[in-house]
This record gives C-alpha cells, sequence and structure tokens, in this order.
C-alpha cells in the first residue's frame, strides 16, 4: 500500500520597505527553489506561493504601518494562492526588517489553515527562533541554518508523529506551550547531492518581463550558487549564525553542467553568483574559467553579493574578463584600518584597492561597499571611510555606496548590544533595518553610535552618495550616454544597480498610470 506523502507549500510574503526606498529590489527566491528541489526529490508535492513573483511592482500599503508599503500579492490573495489541500506551509523569513508584516501574513494564513504544520525558516527565523515562535503563535516550528534536509527531517517527524526532540537545529512548543530549542546547527556536507533549484514554469519569466534581478541587469539574468557558507567571523555579518563558518565549494563540473542545462532550457544571457562570499580559492575560479571556454558558454556573468580581493590578482581578474565576468561587488566595508580590525574583518585594504583598481583597468563595471556608524567609530574613522570611497570614484569605481551600520540578529556586535539594553526587539526596531539603507531620504535613520547622532550619518551618507556619483559623470562623462540610453523605453540592460533602481522606478509610475 502505498502512503501518500504530504502537500508541501512554501510561500514566500511581500517586498516591505519605506516609502521612499530605492533598493529593495525583486529577485527570484533561490532558497525557495531549493527546497522546493530537495522535497521534489524526496517523493513530496510541492506548491511554490510567491507574493512578489504574482505582484512586480504592485505596490499597497500593510494595515497599521504607516510610512512604509509592500510589493506583491496582499494577505488575501497570498491565501487564496495557497492550494487549498496543503498539509504543510512553509515560510520564507530571509529578512528581520519585514519580519512585523511577515508575521501578520502568518496569522492570516493560519485563519484559512487552522491544522496544517506552519514552518518557518530563513536567517531572521534562524537568529531570532525563540523569539519568532513567541511573537508569532501560529508557528508551530523554526529550522535553524541550512534548511533543505532539516526541513525534510521535521516533516517527516511531523507526519510519523514520533515530535522533533531528534532534529538538531529546530525550535517549538514542548506539550507544556514553552519553547523548546534543539541544539546544533547541521550543515549538508556533501552539497552535491542537494538537487539543483526548481523553477516552476513560467516563475522566472515574470522576472526576466518585469526586468528584475539581482544586480545589473540583462534580458533573462539567472540566480545561482557556487559554494555555501563563509569561512570569515565579520563582527556585522550573521552568516555564522546560518551557515556556522564551514564554506564549501561545488564542483566545478558540476555548476557548470547546471549553467547547460539553463542554456538550453531558459536561453539565458548572463549568470548571477548569489554567493556569500564568492571567489575565495584562485585554483577553483582559473579551472571554472577554463571550462566556461572548453564548452563554447558565452555568457555575461557578474557578483553582485560581494567578493574579497585574496584571489582577485591580475591572472585571476583577466580569466573573468575573458570568459564575460562584467561587474563585480568589492566588499571592504570600511576605510579605516582601526575599524577593519574591530569587526574582525581580515583583509589588506591596499590589496583589495589593487584589485579593483586593477578589474578596473581591464574594464569591468564595479561597485565597492562601505559601511560607516558602527558602535565604535567616531568622526576620525567614518571620515577615513569617506576620504576612501571619494579616492575610488576618483580613480573609476562606477559606484561606491555608503550604508549605517545595521545591528543584524545573529551579529557578535547585536548579541553585545542587546545585552547592553542598547537594542530592543520590537516593531519599530524591525521596520528600522527594512528602512536604514533603503532610504536615503530618511533624516533620522537607525543608529547605535554613542558619539555620532542619526542625522549627522544621514547627512554623511547623502552628501556622500550624491558627491560619488558627480565625480563618477564629471570624471568618465561616457558614462552619462550609458546611463541614458540604458533607461530608454525598451532597453533590456543596466550597467550599474543605480541604472537598475532608476529603471525600476520607472516601471513602477507606469503600472502605477
Amino acid at each position: 500500500m502505498t502512503v501518500e506523502l504530504p502537500h508541501v507549500a512554501l510561500v514566500r510574503g511581500p517586498i516591505v520597505s519605506s516609502l521612499n526606498a530605492l533598493n529593495n529590489e525583486a529577485t527570484p527566491a533561490l532558497g525557495i527553489a531549493y527546497l522546493a528541489g530537495y522535497l521534489i526529490k524526496k517523493g513530496y508535492r510541492v506548491s511554490i506561493v510567491d507574493a512578489v513573483a504574482e505582484g512586480l511592482n504592485r505596490m499597497w500599503a500593510p494595515e497599521g504601518y504607516g510610512g512604509y508599503h509592500c510589493q506583491g500579492l496582499n494577505f488575501d490573495e497570498t491565501v487564496a494562492a495557497i492550494p487549498p489541500d496543503v498539509d504543510v506551509i512553509g515560510f520564507s523569513t530571509m529578512f528581520s526588517g519585514e519580519w512585523p508584516v511577515h508575521r501578520d501574513l502568518i496569522r492570516h494564513v493560519r485563519r484559512r489553515f487552522p491544522k496544517a504544520l506552519f514552518v518557518a525558516g530563513g536567517e531572521h527565523a534562524t537568529c531570532l527562533a525563540e523569539y519568532s515562535l513567541a511573537d508569532c503563535q501560529a508557528l508551530d516550528v523554526v529550522v535553524s541554518g541550512e534548511g533543505e534536509h532539516s526541513l525534510f527531517e521535521t516533516i517527516e517527524a511531523w507526519r510519523s508523529g514520533v515530535g522533533f526532540a531528534a532534529i538538531s537545529g529546530v525550535a517549538y512548543r514542548g506539550a507544556d506551550g514553552c519553547t523548546i530549542a534543539n541544539g546544533g546547527l547541521p550543515r549538508i556536507r556533501d552539497v552535491s547531492t542537494i538537487p539543483w533549484p526548481h523553477w516552476p514554469e513560467g516563475y522566472l519569466e515574470k522576472f526576466w518581463a518585469a526586468g528584475k534581478s539581482y544586480g545589473t541587469l540583462s534580458e533573462r539574468d539567472m540566480p545561482i550558487m557556487a559554494s555555501r557558507g563563509c569561512p570569515y567571523r565579520c563582527t556585522f555579518c550573521s552568516s555564522a549564525q546560518m551557515w556556522t563558518t564551514r564554506y564549501i565549494l561545488r564542483e566545478v563540473d558540476e555548476v557548470i553542467a547546471e549553467i547547460e542545462h539553463y542554456i538550453a532550457k531558459y536561453r539565458i544571457t548572463s549568470l548571477q553568483f548569489y554567493d556569500l562570499t564568492a571567489i575565495t580559492k584562485k585554483r577553483w575560479t582559473i579551472e571554472f574559467c577554463r571550462r566556461l571556454v572548453e564548452r563554447g558558454i558565452k555568457l555575461k556573468w557578474s557578483l553582485p553579493s560581494g567578493t574579497r580581493s585574496e584571489a582577485l590578482d591580475a591572472e585571476t581578474l583577466a580569466h573573468l574578463k575573458a570568459t564575460g565576468c562584467d561587474y563585480l561587488a568589492f566588499i571592504p566595508e570600511s576605510g579605516s584600518e582601526e575599524t577593519l580590525v574591530k569587526i574582525k574583518k581580515k583583509l589588506s585594504l591596499k590589496n583589495i584597492t589593487a584589485s579593483a583598481l586593477e578589474a578596473k583597468r581591464l574594464g569591468m563595471t564595479l561597485r565597492t561597499n562601505l559601511i560607516i556608524g558602527f558602535p565604535h567609530e567616531d568622526r576620525s574613522h567614518v571620515f577615513d571611510t569617506l576620504r576612501y570611497g571619494l579616492k575610488m570614484a576618483a580613480k573609476g569605481i562606477d559606484e561606491v555606496v555608503i550604508n549605517i551600520f545595521s545591528p543584524y540578529p545573529g551579529t557578535e556586535i547585536f548579541n553585545e548590544l542587546f545585552k547592553a539594553g542598547k537594542v530592543t526587539l520590537n516593531d519599530a526596531y524591525f521596520l528600522g533595518l527594512t528602512s536604514l539603507n533603503s532610504d536615503y531620504t530618511s533624516v533620522n535613520p537607525m543608529s547605535v553610535n554613542p558619539v555620532l547622532g542619526a542625522r549627522e550619518l544621514a547627512f554623511y551618507r547623502l552628501a556622500f552618495v550624491l558627491l560619488g556619483y558627480v565625480i563618477g559623470y564629471l570624471l568618465y562623462p561616457s558614462r552619462i550616454i550609458r546611463t541614458i540610453r540604458n533607461l530608454q523605453p525598451g532597453s533590456t540592460s543596466a550597467d550599474t544597480v543605480l541604472e537598475h533602481r532608476l529603471r525600476d522606478m520607472i516601471g513602477r509610475k507606469r503600472v502605477a498610470n
């Protein structure tokens, strides 16, 4: 007798942002696609309900959250899109800044599905598992960390009625209603056993038709990952809480096979690597480039999530450029050597600068990400970073972005601030995170710096961004022509994130009208 396996729905809620946000972009849900692929391989029937994909450029105001709006399906539409016969509903809770709205969505869904198992995963749920269960009674289980196998184990335990006590890295309510958090943060040791992402029919095409992608833009951008985790322990980053510090690179041939599959099936024009820390090993990178050439793969590809400089010497960069890599985001984070030591950013500012300038000499489009306002910083640290950023803009880096420090859950700095009573977990804090570095018009952003006020940091950020782009366009006037060309109706490309966001704003206005 064949036992019917549960029907699982994987749900992503809408994008939440402040009314003046510029850079909360809609992208395909790669994490959910990986979960779906894994569960389908195990024999489950899986439905993906992505409120973002089904409601691109549709903006609406969530009740009770003045000053914020959502992009995607509203609550009622999301509930209606969930198949009525589901047994398990998994919710993606990646960003803490979106938690209040996503919590309300989960409650809304619970009223329609009172008997289903509700599971949450993602970065927010991982870092604040017990808090999430307490703040949202509609949830049953939180799966922490790398979710594919842990979610499968959770569903199997629920289906068999044995409970969740033997599953590492999950939090749930016991018989007495109290939260139980199992220890451990399991990792899948052999990443080759993880199936490729499952993309429902027509799903990616929605993003392509609307001109949506992670970083820059081409006609048919494909998200992909070549590695999992990050080996570093930066104090402002929560990746260690989510992934541990175990860094795993996939086999080059497996990545190449996935790329060739996408070329054949989707006729993709570009690859965008979503890796947490791309290009840390020179040998792997050069072998990957060589295999692209051997297989005759001619695509644009980019690293919009950022990279370090250790493996990017002149030889490696030449291979990248020769194989179509046209966009790199470098992540020095600070121009202050003292800050780099304090935040445990183990890199050489001199080396990463040299690497970026060599990439620019080769003709790549570059972005550099910097942060000001760390809790320990005074004006001298901030001015070091601003000077460094302006120098990079003058030397030809296409985009130099300044962000204000975000005290994100799961980070070493957050834990220190929370213990000291300087951060309080509530809706105002979470919403402050989502608007902190997406709304450059805010004159009073969140700040935990005891020396530099929020308004002062906001002034530095806005003044720097404006000055940085002015310097770039004045010293390199060909960019003006490029930007005008990319903003024309019918254009399917954007060479920088700024151009992409401007295109997106124009697209939203067209939808609204």
